[in-house]
């Protein structure tokens, strides 16, 4: 008996149903996957994030560093200026009413600004009247002036240095005022105030990658890498703050509207992620960084103030490499997921799959070191840019007392195998000083901006010109250059001594420089050249002169002769260094570093007669009225000099 043909629905069903079962199939897996992608992608995401915001808080910190180290040195450098005014006679004479005029002192503050670079300098009596202010000759002076209200005349009237950023309510100009009481016999007779401005250091960070911005105890921007953000504020201030800035008119009855930060998140300890909606159009076009948008926002206090230096780092960046790791592992796992459905389905497919996925997971796996190493060598790049400056300053310094130990070490031996102890004694001495000194030097390697020199007191400058010499009495011997000198007993300036020798050493290698090679067939003067040093009191100032009479400096030297790293000199040949040869064109930027710290200036120039000359102009000390013959006076009178040049072993 023939079977019968089996119904056309069971036909279908039974064909259908292993269809409808991986669908059913399908349909699961799909919800899992979608779950595991989403998963897998945020956690890529934060974890891609935590790493890019933790290299960009290394680099934050270093940012905060080098900029809280330029601000601290732009400030100190005025530091000492009020406190300084109380050392003039004039100066209390006016604030106690003993003096009548002012014309006199007004004259004197107007050339200190000048000099100084400073804003404005005054002094006020007790009841806070402007009596002497450099600014007395202009429509908008202060002469006169009730500042009583301003709280560096308060702070130097309780007995502290005051320290106050404020506006100008005469001309409306930001600077950043700096006070210190003016006593007399115990008893505070009236208040000196130096204003500085910042706009240059300011105008420096507008080319920075990340904007900076400073803003004092009030939460008011003051300092900041993009103009448009000055006199705004981090938070919205309540009505009656606005009222009393108003009453007390410390910025000028400026608006202060809100600089439009929002906090997201903190990340760390003064660390944490900001959202920045304001955006100045203007500014936009010419930043070389975002103005809006997500940063990393990093402070920290400033030294010797109540302000707060703020960076702002664009996270941007880091956001998107995180979103783009983030879809990288979404993407992965789904993929995985899809891999494990169609090894299920296909398991002939599967061999290839697997190549697939780990080609994706190494090129994965190779760009996250690549970006990783990348970001190394940035922070890396950075800490030895700052490094390398201070090192070549260093080097740079270390090279005469180098050569000068060789010259002292040699002449020891020459002094001890003759028996003559004394001499070799003196050669030792100055050793261990010079010693001393390199140690004191290397002490710059301790921070990135730091400058180590000393506090200036009282010097006899004549000391200072015996010991440059003697070190580089050798040099003068071989050059066969007559020496000039001409100082004068009462040249005492207020410098470091060290330094000041540091200075002339280098002024007085270059003029050998410059005199090396001349033949007697040079017009004017001997084989060798002359080398004419004076040293004098003029107008309360210190001038010290170097000139010679060699070929002098070219017209297109002069603008450029105080840049570091530019330099006249030819590469140092072998054999040529013990003798000056080439240089790294840093000497002079030095030098004239070192005498603005003391309150002068370096300047170079050519002499009418030929050849060239340089000055340093320093402030005078002010010796004490006391017994020529006592001990007091003793310590600031010039010793008698050493023999410029020890025998010849």
């Amino acid at each position: 008996m023939m079977a019968r043909p089996a119904p056309l629905s069971v036909l279908l069903s039974a064909l259908l149903m292993p269809v409808a079962r991986r669908f059913r199939t399908i349909g699961l897996l799909l919800p899992a996957l979608a779950a595991l992608a989403l998963l897998a992608g945020f956690a890529g995401f934060r974890v891609s994030e935590g790493m890019g915001l933790a290299a960009l808080q290394e680099t934050g910190r270093h940012r905060l560093d080098l900029y809280a180290a330029s601000l601290e040195r732009e400030i100190d450098k005025y530091a000492y200026f009020p406190a300084t005014l109380g050392l003039e006679r004039d100066v209390l004479d006016l604030v106690t009413g003993r003096a009548r005029s002012a014309w006199g002192l007004n004259r004197y503050l107007e050339r200190l600004n000048e000099r100084a670079g400073t804003l404005s300098i005054y002094a006020l009596t007790r009841e806070g009247r402007v009596v002497a202010t450099s600014n007395w000759n202009r429509p908008d002076s202060f002469m006169g002036e009730d500042l009583s209200y301003r709280p560096y005349f308060v702070d130097a009237m309780d007995g502290r240095q005051g320290r106050f950023f404020g506006v100008g309510t005469t001309r409306g100009e930001a600077g950043y005022y700096l006070s210190a009481p003016l006593a007399e016999d115990g008893t505070i007779v009236g208040v000196a105030v130096v204003k500085v401005s910042l706009e240059q250091l300011e105008q420096s960070w507008t080319t920075v990658e990340a904007p900076v911005l400073v803003t004092d105890e009030n939460g008011v921007v003051i300092l900041a890498s993009v103009p448009s953000w000055k006199f705004t504020t981090l938070r919205p201030m309540d009505e009656p703050t606005r009222r009393h800035f108003d009453q007390t008119l410390q910025y000028n009855a400026r608006p202060l509207p809100p600089l439009g930060l929002t906090p997201l998140r903190p990340i760390a300890d003064r660390a944490e992620l900001v959202r920045l909606a304001r955006a100045d159009n203007g500014a936009a076009e010419t930043a070389v960084f975002p103005l809006s948008g997500a940063f990393l926002a990093q402070t920290a206090p400033l030294r010797g103030t109540r302000w707060t230096l703020t960076v702002l780092s664009p996270v941007a960046q880091v956001t998107g490499m995180a979103w783009t790791r983030a879809a990288l592992a979404a993407v992965g796992s789904a993929f995985l997921g899809i891999l494990l459905l169609m090894w299920t389905q296909r398991r002939r497919h599967l061999g290839a799959l697997r190549r697939a996925h780990g080609e994706l997971e190494r090129k994965v796996e190779e760009r996250t070191r690549t970006l990783r190493a990348a970001q190394d060598e940035l922070v890396h790049a950075g800490k030895l840019a700052v490094i390398g400056q201070l090192s070549a300053g260093l080097a740079h310094e270390l090279n005469q007392p180098l050569a000068a130990l060789r010259t002292l070490s040699g002449n020891a031996v020459k002094f001890l195998q003759r028996g003559n102890l004394e001499a070799a004694q003196g050669n030792l001495d100055r050793i261990g000083q010079l010693v001393d000194g390199m140690g004191a030097l290397t002490s710059q390697l301790k921070s990135f901006a730091r400058k180590s020199s000393g506090a200036p007191r009282p010097v006899a400058v004549r000391r200072p010109i015996d010991n440059a010499l003697f070190l580089l009495d050798q040099r003068l011997k071989r050059s066969g250059v007559a020496l000039r000198l001409a100082v004068a007993d009462d040249a005492v300036a207020l410098c470091d001594p060290n330094r000041l020798e540091q200075v002339l050493v280098n002024l007085i290698a270059n003029s050998l420089d410059a005199l090396a090679g001349r033949g007697p067939g040079h017009k004017g003067g001997r084989e060798g050249g002359t080398l004419a040093m004076t040293a004098r009191c003029e107008g309360g100032r210190v001038l010290i002169e170097v000139a010679d009479d060699g070929p002098g400096l070219p017209a297109d030297v002069l603008p450029r002769l105080f840049e570091p790293f530019f330099t006249t000199k030819e590469a140092v040949r072998e054999g040529s260094a013990k003798d000056g040869g080439g240089g790294l064109g840093l000497g002079l930027a030095i030098s004239a570093g070192i005498v603005r710290d003391f309150g002068g200036t370096l300047a170079g120039a050519n002499r009418p007669d030929g050849g060239a000359v340089f000055t340093i102009d320093l402030p005078a000390a002010d010796l004490p009225a006391a017994d020529p013959f006592s001990a007091e006076a003793r310590d600031f009178a010039c010793p008698t000099p050493p023999p410029l040049r020890p025998p010849s072993p």
